[in-house]
């Protein structure tokens, strides 16, 4: 059944495509041109060609809408990356940040009051019917509460798990086949990052979650003005309807507006690297989805403006080794200490630890030597990225997939980078944030954060320590004891085997005596050689002694 659902999927992918007019994306996989083929037959087909379809990119949008969230995510990351494709394609997918066609409003009112239990207008003072925004998982009404608080309804799509689950299916399927007939798929892992990745979409679908990850976030920038997250009201969220607080801020990607209103630029692109590198390396804890339709620009003070975030469905953590390795390759790369960088690949595993460490620094150090110190809008991402990806080929350096997230949100926060400041000097503006977080990790300052964050617990623990140092001191008698009882016990087992092996080397020596003389006194029995057949027959007698020592001895 789950097979037959996948080819449903996959005809259904081709057929959208085609219908679009995008045959040669079809024709280009392998998978798809047998079908792509017996669709051409069909007849309702032949005049299709003729048809004037619209430009490129409206159609690769179309297909992407009609395909559901999934392809709609990825053309939102693609939308940023205005380095990777022509402009004409990049402008329309920006249409899909916040513009995707709505569901029904009489379907949204339906879903709040089965999840209230109660009618729309006995929640809210007002309930606008026409949404504010509508994305691929979900879309967003304006209300107001009934104490007068200006407020965003949001609103999970109809039977949007059961489309999800479908695509995740075929995305499966996908990632199979190429794990199979690619030869380099091993190294990227595309099951892995299938299976990561359906379980950070399927987080997505429950709302409660989203709000806890919002009220995570405004409370570790409640002391730094960069980032404002709106607040979420608890007592009317649930698991497919959240409400928060509305702002008022301006789409990061109105570029226009924000000119208008003399925004500095400059200090907004700084603003995007600061709001980075604090998410992830001083509160391991950052916004995945930072596509320009999730963030907003508060322009009361032009010159020291503030980012506004919303969507936390999507959030992303490290682990502790991931993030210190993370963050020394940039240190090491911020310095162009490339040895280093490459001694850290080996040491995370993150390639085989055969790997010649000069050999890596002299190929990493040909990548990135080239980019240092451009500004973003003379880097070539694309090329960059293509030469990497060569590199990581020829020494077999393996895709992470716990880092996915991190890597998608820094083509997010790049993308955002090109549009809003394109002098930006990545280098100069992230170099210092990771110098004071290395600083704070190693050294003086480390020591004396890791004794103000244990502290309390060693002072918890402090009047318990004589009854454990006690206990502690008790058990390791004990354990002395058992170690000498054992020792005693080896001893004594090594004494037999000892005697065990010498009785062995009786027997064997008696019973080579003993087969070797009884042959010689057959030899001498033909021979009749008396002298001869005496001796072998003391060579017998000997073996047999030696064998009932050697059986008889303790």
């Amino acid at each position: 059944m789950k097979s037959i659902t996948r080819l449903l999927r996959l005809w259904t992918i081709q057929r959208v495509f085609i219908r679009h007019g995008l045959d040669e994306l079809v024709l280009s996989i392998p998978l798809f041109r047998p079908v792509a083929f017996i669709y051409h037959l069909l007849p309702w087909n032949w005049k299709r060609k003729n048809q004037d379809l619209g430009p490129r990119g409206e159609r690769i949008r179309l297909s992407l809408e009609a395909l559901g969230p999934i392809f709609i995510k990825f053309g939102q990351m693609l939308s940023t990356r205005r380095d990777l494709m022509p402009d004409d394609i990049a402008s329309e997918l920006t249409r899909l940040q916040d513009r995707v066609p709505p569901f029904s409003s009489i379907e949204a009112r339906q879903l709040i009051e089965k999840a209230y239990g109660r009618p729309v207008t006995e929640v809210f003072q007002r309930f606008e019917t026409d949404p504010l925004a509508s994305a691929s998982i979900a879309q967003v009404h304006a209300a107001q509460l009934w104490d007068g608080k200006e407020v965003v309804v949001k609103v999970l799509r109809p039977g949007i798990e059961k489309i999800i689950r479908q695509d995740i299916e075929v995305m499966y399927l996908l990632a199979e086949l190429v794990q199979r007939y690619w030869k380099d798929a091993r190294r990227l892992r595309p099951v892995e990052i299938v299976a990561e990745y359906e379980k950070t979409i399927f987080d997505e679908l429950d709302l409660m979650r989203e709000a806890a990850n919002a009220s995570q976030v405004r409370r570790n920038f409640e002391s730094n003005p960069v980032l404002y997250v709106p607040e979420v009201y608890w007592n009317y969220t649930h698991t497919n309807v959240m409400v928060m607080e509305r702002i008022y801020g301006i789409p990061v990607g109105d570029i226009q507006r924000l000119k208008d209103l003399g925004i500095n630029f400059k200090r907004l692109g700084e603003l995007g690297v600061e709001v980075f590198f604090t998410q992830v390396f001083r509160h391991n804890f950052f916004h995945a989805d930072m596509h320009p339709g999730n963030i907003f620009v508060d322009a009361t003070h032009p010159h020291e403006p503030q980012y506004m975030a919303v969507d936390f469905g999507i959030v992303g953590t490290l682990t502790p080794e991931d993030k210190r390795y993370l963050a020394e390759n940039f240190y090491a790369f911020f310095n162009r200490d490339y040895k280093r960088v490459a001694e850290l690949h080996v040491e995370s595993g993150w390639v085989p630890a055969n790997t010649r460490v000069d050999e890596f620094e002299s190929a990493i150090r040909s990548v990135c030597e080239p980019i240092f110190n451009l500004p973003i809008k003379d880097i070539s991402f694309g090329n960059f990225l293509l030469r990497l990806f060569q590199t990581a080929r020829r020494f077999n350096m393996e895709v992470q997939p716990q880092l996915v997230l991190l890597q998608k949100t820094l083509l997010n926060i790049e993308g955002l980078g090109r549009q809003l400041y394109p002098d930006l000097d990545l280098w100069s503006t992230a170099k210092p944030f990771i110098e004071r977080w290395m600083d704070e990790q190693v050294g003086v300052r480390a020591l004396l954060n890791g004794v103000k964050v244990n502290l309390p617990k060693l002072l918890e623990n402090l009047p318990y320590m004589p009854n454990l140092l006690h206990d502690v001191l008790k058990q390791s008698a004990q354990h002395q004891m058992k170690l000498q009882w054992e020792s005693k016990q080896l001893e004594t087992l090594q004494k037999k085997l000892q005697s065990t092996q010498l009785k062995t080397q009786f027997i064997i020596a008696g019973g080579s005596l003993l087969v070797g003389g009884a042959l010689f006194n057959t030899s001498s029995y033909i021979n009749q050689d008396s002298g001869l057949f005496l001796t072998t027959g003391s060579l017998a007698l000997i073996g047999l002694g030696l064998i009932l020592y050697g059986l008889l001895k303790r």
